[in-house]
């Protein structure tokens, strides 16, 4: 695991070595262990290096055998031994026993097509010093970050948007057109960032860049294919396939492989089957949000050390500042908080953990993809006269039922836009100040994914939907910077390319059933794992920020940052003002909202107000 930096210049090549230099020192957190460079008149790459395999001659940048090609990677490829013999057979010889080199290899091999036969998670450039060509891929489900700045006749790429930074021609100005998704998904949606003309490479996506051209291609797309198999043959292929992606996922390194582990199936399964030495946990010593005691009996049944630790309300608020640093673009999952101060657990003891994202995106383990039969009744009724009723009811008073009846009586694609969503276009515009305020909605970004499993079942759609949003720029967003902030190393055997092959093929009918989530994989997750684990329901780091609102400490500290001047270039004061004072007084529950805001307003202090560049 490191971190990746690279521009192409016109400048010296003493200047483009400074400047490499400092772009790299910038993510120095994601690779501590050493730095390498090359330069030359047309390009300068940088590499900061978190020692895992290979650790004696594994440096970067890493050429092939005559020199002309070289690469700087950030990732781990699992199945790279099974390349490398592939590569040898073909006459390709190795310095080095890394999987950076067999990516090297690799692509003199078999060109783009080398991108489908990676197993793993990875963001690497090649360049190619007799063509001056450029090529950079990153991995399908996007577990490893690519930002690139192009603007100006400028291209400069790295892992993180903060490198750009230490560039003298990096112009750093706020995307303000990427707030108003911002505020109803809660992370940054747009494929531009929230730094005007820095773009995420797209999952299953490479690039070329020659001569000021960028070209930018898919190599790979999510698809569905049901096949019919019994349960039970689904349940022994699944099986084979996790744990031999757990075991790939553990063996490939050579020092110390831990597990973050929570209270629920997904990280249970995964150290029950690993069963590695050390398990870390931290939770709040609040009721209801506290997993550390499930953990801790878990690796007591299992006979694992278990290390945990409680994160206060004081830790929360002020480590904020270096959670919105880190993340690079404003982001507002409450769980970032704690997977930060889990890595920083994690760190005194190890470099590399195993942790279970991706399951319930691939499995159907969010309570959203359960649909009751009576809905299911409801939605045969014909969409005007679902319309009819809604606009009726509308103007009445609250009563159990009215916001289903109303949601209903939307298409899908405006229905379901996402795990995590948390507010409509309509209030998004009132929280924005009015200059702000745009006709955008979400149902223009939505409608297009719906359109390419529209043959699909609603729980397949939903999936679909959050494999391309909520996974990549949210949950793998935070495991990769808050582990990365620590220099810890992060994987996810469930989201592994070959787990995938076999999970696409699923019938929904074996993922929800009886109302119950993820059934077929807490099927398998019961063989390893005691029934209070397999069957608990998902929480996902609980944090009670609710609760810490409605303290008067916590209260003026957000208040204060409501109120600064600045803040009203952006926001209307008076109605987040309003939603801060009516959470407060225990009169709505408007904690998530606040907090997006909230989020917003630290991270353009920390990168616009504290001159950090």
């Amino acid at each position: 695991m490191c971190g990746i930096v690279g521009f192409v210049g016109k400048q010296d090549k003493t200047l483009k070595k400074k400047i490499i230099k400092q772009m790299a020192k910038r993510i120095i957190h994601r690779g501590p262990d050493s730095e390498g460079f090359y330069v030359d008149s047309q390009v300068a790459l940088g590499h900061r290096r978190l020692s895992i395999i290979d650790l004696k001659s594994g440096e970067q940048p890493i050429f092939n055998e005559d020199d002309s090609k070289v690469i700087i990677f950030n990732g781990e490829i699992y199945n790279y031994l099974e390349l490398k013999e592939d590569l040898l057979n073909k006459g390709h010889v190795f310095k080095t026993k890394t999987d950076t080199e067999v990516i090297l290899h690799g692509f003199e091999e078999y060109k783009e097509d080398l991108f489908k036969r990676l197993r793993g998670m990875f963001a690497f450039v090649i360049y190619d010093k007799k063509t001056g060509e450029l090529v950079g891929a990153r991995d399908p489900f996007g577990i490893k970050p690519f930002y690139y700045y192009y603007h100006n006749d400028e291209f400069m790429f790295s892992s993180e948007i903060k490198a750009f930074l230490e560039h003298p021609l990096f112009i750093k100005q706020v995307n303000t057109d990427a707030l108003k998704m911002y505020l109803i998904f809660q992370y940054s949606v747009h494929e531009e960032t929230f730094f005007k003309h820095v773009y995420k490479l797209k999952p299953g996506h490479y690039f070329k860049y020659k001569d000021g051209n960028l070209q930018i291609k898919e190599y790979f797309k999510v698809r569905y294919e049901s096949d019919k198999k019994s349960f039970l043959e689904y349940k022994e292929e699944l099986e084979m396939v996790l744990k031999d992606s757990i075991h790939k996922h553990q063996i490939a390194s050579d020092v110390e492989v831990g597990s973050y582990l929570s209270g629920g199936v997904d990280s249970s399964y995964v150290v029950s089957v690993a069963k590695p030495d050390k398990t870390f946990t931290v939770g709040f010593d609040v009721s209801g949000f506290d997993e550390t005691k499930m953990a801790q009996d878990l690796s007591k049944i299992l006979g694992i050390k278990n290390k945990s630790r409680y994160v206060s309300a004081d830790d929360f608020f002020n480590i904020l500042p270096v959670i919105a640093y880190h993340t690079d673009e404003p982001h507002a999952n409450l769980s970032t908080v704690p997977l930060y101060f889990l890595s920083k657990l994690a760190h005194e003891d190890v470099k590399v953990v195993l942790s279970g994202e991706g399951s319930d995106e691939m499995f159907g383990g969010y309570l959203e993809y359960l649909e009751p039969l009576s809905l299911r009744m409801y939605e045969k009724i014909p969409m005007f006269l679902r319309k009819g009723l809604a606009s009726l009811i509308k103007p009445l008073p609250h009563f159990p039922g009215k916001n289903t009846l109303i949601l209903y009586s939307k298409p899908f694609y405006e229905r379901y836009i996402g795990h995590g969503s948390f507010m409509s276009d309509e209030e998004a515009n009132l929280i924005l100040n009015e200059a702000l305020r745009t006709d955008e909605r979400v149902s223009s970004l939505i409608k297009p994914l719906y359109e390419d499993v529209k043959k699909e079942n609603d729980v397949i759609k939903k999936m679909y939907v959050d494999m391309f949003y909520w996974l990549p720029q949210d949950i793998l967003l935070k495991a990769d910077k808050m582990s990365m902030a620590n220099s810890i190393e992060l994987r996810v055997p469930l989201l592994d390319i070959e787990v995938f092959k076999t999970a696409r093929k699923i019938p929904s009918k074996y993922m929800i059933k009886n109302k119950e989530t993820k059934y077929l994989f807490r099927k398998i997750a019961e063989d390893e794992i005691p029934e209070e684990w397999s069957k608990r329901k998902k929480l996902g780091f609980p944090v009670p920020l609710g609760k810490w609102l409605r303290e008067e400490k916590y209260y003026n500290l957000v208040k204060e940052k409501f109120n600064q001047d600045f803040v009203s270039s952006f926001f209307n004061k008076e109605y987040i003002n309003q939603l801060l004072d009516e959470h407060y007084q225990n009169k709505k529950k408007n904690g998530l909202k606040i907090y997006i805001i909230l989020m917003f307003i630290i991270w353009y202090e920390v990168y616009f107000k504290e001159e950090i560049a």
